[in-house]
Formats: structure tokens, sequence, C-alpha cells
């Protein structure tokens, strides 16, 4: 038999493993008639329901204008909501990379300078000298009230900035005949720079410095051909 020394360890022992032993609580079940609290309840979202914005084609477009020796058309114009959309599409001068450098949109008397552009396709020149053409989608933002029933959208000009490859092989030629028509006495040369060819200034007037015959050897207007391009159409409902 145990003495009374040994049982009241045991005790002990037996009530230490019980307070060590972990509790798990099951959780009850909520009556049929009991409610939950509202807290815990997610909100259900209330979806928002925009304001309708018309939504039009063009009745009719301008035809296709040339100007400067690029052909320019709008495919098609649309309007969604509070943006005027119009696929314009324009033939290439050369293999660079042209893009239109301006644009605008007139209503009533209104006239939107800003715009977005989406590239939709780009086809480059072929070898049999078959020009090649670049559409973009045009993108400009207007109030849902605006009076669209006669909408000129205008291609102010086309640029393209030119690869440094470009300068030999598409630009010097044409940079260097301006020179000359002007009787501005720059003479320009392609020169091997590490490996590529590079245009160069090889000449300038003593009395002109080095930035301003930069300044003009690599103006804009190299790069950029000017409109405008007007193209007039009806959206109203």
């Amino acid at each position: 038999m145990l003495s009374r020394a040994s049982l009241v360890l045991l005790a002990l022992i037996l009530a230490a493993m019980a307070c060590s032993a972990p509790i798990s609580v099951v959780p009850s079940e909520p009556l049929p008639d009991q409610q939950v609290p509202p807290q815990s309840i997610a909100p259900s979202a209330t979806p928002f329901i925009a304001e309708s914005y018309p939504t039009a084609g063009a009745n009719s477009i301008s035809n296709d204008q040339n100007v400067s020796g690029v052909n320019v058309h709008v495919e098609r114009a649309w309007q969604e909501g509070k943006q005027v959309y119009a696929d314009v599409c324009y033939t290439l001068p050369d293999a660079s990379d042209w893009t239109i450098w301006s644009a605008s949109l007139k209503y009533a008397d209104v006239i939107l300078q800003e715009y977005g552009t989406t590239l939709l396709s780009s086809q480059e020149p072929t070898a049999d000298g078959q020009p090649g053409q670049r559409c973009d989608t045009l993108e400009f933002y207007v109030p849902p009230d605006a009076n669209l029933s006669t909408v000129t959208v205008s291609i102010g000009a086309i640029a393209s900035f030119p690869r440094q490859e470009d300068y030999c092989a598409i630009y010097m030629p044409k940079i260097q005949q301006t020179l000359n028509e002007r009787g501005i006495a720059i003479t320009l040369a392609c020169n091997d720079v590490n490996g590529a060819m590079t245009m160069q200034i090889t000449g300038k007037p003593d009395t002109m410095s080095q930035e301003e015959a930069e300044q003009l050897v690599y103006s804009d207007e190299f790069f950029t051909i000017p409109g405008p391009w007007e193209f007039t159409f009806n959206l109203a409902q």
C-alpha cells in the first residue's frame, strides 16, 4: 500500500497534469430563433450604376486630304460616352517612325488640344516604291452634353524623331539641301565614329558658334511635316 506521503505526491502530479492539458472548446450552434450579431454580417456592396452617356457613329466624314505630300484620311469616327474617337490613317514619307505630332478636336466654339493615340497598324514602304501607311486611333474627352452636330478633327503635323542611324541614311541630304537653299554656309558629312556612321558638322561660318550651328541642323522642322489635315463629321443623335 502507498504511504500517505506517496498519495499526496500522486495527487499533486495529477493536479499539475490537469492544469497543463489543452482545453478544447466546441462552439455551440445557434438556436433556430437565435439572432446572429449584426457586426458578424459582411455588408453587401451596392453596385455603382453609371449615368447613361450617348453612343453614336459619324454619319459622314469629309474626303481624303493631301498636304505637303502626305495623304491623310479618317476611316471612321464615333462617340462612346465621354470619348470621341477617330481612326486616322496617313502615308509615310519614308521608313522612319512617323507619328501624329499635334491634333485637335473642335465642336461648337470649343477646341480640345489634349488627346491620346493608340497604334492600329503600320506598314513600311515597299521596295517597288509604294508608300507605307500608319493608322492611329485618336481619343478626345468631351462632356456628355457637348453639341457634336458638327465636329472637326484637325491633324496639325506628323513627326519622326530620327534614330542615330537615320541621320546619315535619310535626313542629312534634305538638311544639307535646305541649308544651301537658305544660303547658310554649314556643311555636313557622315563619318565613322566607333563603328557607327554619324552625321557631323564639318564646316560653319566663323561668326557662328557650334551651339548655333547645331540648333539649325537639328531643328524640329526637319523631322516634322506640317498640315493641317481637317475632317468634319456629324455625331448628333
